[in-house]
């Protein structure tokens, strides 16, 4: 049985230092801060995530399932991805069983799916693809496909998240 998240102490200050590193261009190179306007506040709402990317094609996928950010990122549908000065825009829409399974083998083969993520899934990168299928309702994935920052409906999530 797949572990369930908890957003704890611990948690909450590892994602800061987190924060700091990637606002600052280093830490993880595959992590990037992810921006997204709050469903409730309309204030930005800023977390570290690990896109998964093929070729030009980027996903996010919530190894820790239907978590806040993946509330906010429904009903906005726009947000970016920053690392450094370098920020990226784009609209998300959720994407299918059929079609996460791919990305979500390739997201726990990823080295950001590492031993701190994995109890959440239920699966391993070798699981067959129905036994994938059938996690992937637990696992939110969203293809995002990238916009100017100039043509996203409102104002840049990522605008306000400048430290």
């Amino acid at each position: 049985m797949a572990k369930t998240y908890r957003l704890t102490p611990g948690t909450r200050a590892a994602n800061a230092l987190i924060r700091a590193l990637l606002r600052a261009g280093v830490g993880p190179g595959f992590m990037r801060l992810l921006t997204v306007t709050g469903r409730r506040t309309g204030q930005p709402r800023t977390l570290p995530v690990v896109p998964v990317r093929d070729g030009g094609d980027t996903w996010l996928v919530s190894p820790y399932g239907e978590v806040s950010w993946v509330r906010n990122v429904r009903a906005a549908t726009i947000l970016t991805l920053r690392r450094g000065r370098t920020v990226e825009t784009f609209r998300a829409t959720e994407v299918g069983r059929e079609e996460a399974v791919p990305i979500l083998r390739r997201y726990l083969r990823s080295k950001g799916a590492g031993d701190h993520v994995r109890p959440y899934f239920d699966v391993t990168p070798e699981s067959s693809d129905g036994e994938i299928a059938a996690e992937a309702p637990r696992h939110p994935v969203f293809a995002l496909h990238p916009v100017d920052a100039a043509d996203a409906t409102g104002a840049d999530p990522g605008a306000a998240a400048q430290p």
